[in-house]
């Protein structure tokens, strides 16, 4: 079973997060998503940081905005895989707080960081770590990428 969990800190982030739930489901990845706030639910994001791996998760993707610990703090408890989402919320500073709590983790617990609200590369990313061993969901992701390079191409000849 190769499910992604896409979890963020407050209701208001699902707008930049149903980015990731949308690359997902175009690749048939079960996903489960749900609001983890760090600062609001702790022994909630302790328990699903702990278990995750135990219900079947692959990869975690975490979106925050703000003082934006989820994604590092469910890393810190976590040994899977964790995709951050720096989320540029209303109370955010131009969004740099969030890029940056989520991007300067110390050494020892990593989080892949993706754009400022970069949810779709998020999902992408956590699809092709799944795609590394599960070689349907790979020739997915080589299908998507031919896409890319197709719509590319077209747009070239167009404006010629």
């Amino acid at each position: 079973m190769n499910k992604v969990a896409v979890i963020m800190g407050s209701n208001s982030d699902m707008p930049v997060m149903q980015d990731a739930i949308d690359i997902l489901n175009h690749f048939n990845i079960e996903i489960e998503v749900d609001i983890v706030s760090a600062h609001r639910t702790p022994e909630k994001l302790f328990d699903f940081s702990k278990n995750a791996h135990k219900n079947g998760i692959k990869v975690i993707i975490a979106g925050a905005g703000g003082a934006a610990h989820l994604p590092g703090m469910v890393a810190s408890l976590s040994p899977l895989p964790i995709i951050g989402v720096p989320v540029k919320s209303s109370n955010s500073i131009d969004g740099w707080d969030s890029v940056l709590s989520i991007l300067q983790m110390p050494g020892g617990v990593p989080v892949a960081t993706v754009a400022l609200n970069g949810a779709k590369n998020a999902g992408i990313l956590a699809a092709q770590i799944i795609g590394a061993s599960d070689p349907s969901v790979l020739e997915k992701i080589i299908d998507y990428k031919e896409a890319l390079k197709a719509k590319v191409e077209q747009a070239a000849k167009d404006i010629k």
